[in-house]
């Protein structure tokens, strides 16, 4: 302390150090407080709200229903890994005049865990389906889709639906249904992500149906 009080240039620099720790502190506290906000701002019921749909703006005015559940309701064995695994029967309506083709996402917002979210399990992904198309009939992505319709890879590797089929807890599963005012070309075994920067610019509304679903236990 002698050296500081005879050496003024230390005691200049000494406070310069003390600013600077104190901006960093402060800083840090600040970006906490963000972090926290955020995860209060996703957290729901112990599920991760993860926005799994293409960026843009577009209106989300299409019905889209099933025979098979209800919004929100559990989507029954048989469309699942524990079942035949077949593809729901799916209806949908108000696709505009203007819409061209149709396409689907469906996707798991909850893999692994729903406590603990880690992805977006992607389990079927469909696009150029002809706009005049109103519904899919069950079992529909092994039996037959609309002429036209092209089936991408989900995340099984596979140009196919895949069912339900979550490791612990119930799990999400949102059918996705976008009016294109276009048809999409240059697409071959289109993933989630290639099928959504395709759409980029051309979704002229959109709509969905959300099911649960949670294994039996043994």
């Amino acid at each position: 302390m002698d050296d500081e009080r005879h050496d003024p240039r230390r005691s200049v620099e000494r406070s310069r150090l003390l600013r600077t720790s104190f901006a960093v502190i402060t800083l840090a506290a600040l970006a906490c407080g963000r972090g926290s906000e955020a995860g209060s701002d996703t957290a729901v019921a112990g599920v991760a709200v993860t926005s799994t749909r293409p960026e843009g703006s577009y209106p989300m005015t299409l019905k889209v229903t099933s025979s098979a559940f209800q919004q929100g309701g559990s989507i029954p064995s048989q469309y699942t890994c524990e079942g035949k695994d077949s593809s729901p029967p799916l209806s949908w309506s108000g696709i505009p005049s203007n819409a061209k083709t149709i396409a689907m996402i469906v996707d798991d917002p909850d893999a692994p865990d729903p406590a603990k979210p880690q992805r977006v399990y992607v389990h079927w992904v469909v696009f150029n389906i002809p706009a005049q198309t109103t519904s899919l009939a069950e079992n529909a992505s092994k039996s037959g889709m609309p002429a036209g319709a092209v089936q991408g890879k989900n995340d099984w590797g596979k140009p196919e639906y895949g069912g339900p089929c979550p490791p612990v807890g119930r799990h999400r599963y949102f059918f996705k249904l976008y009016a294109l005012d276009t048809a999409l070309t240059g697409l071959k075994d289109a993933t989630k992500a290639e099928l959504e920067k395709a759409m980029k610019g051309h979704i002229v509304d959109s709509g969905e149906l959300m099911g649960t679903y949670q294994k039996a236990k043994k």
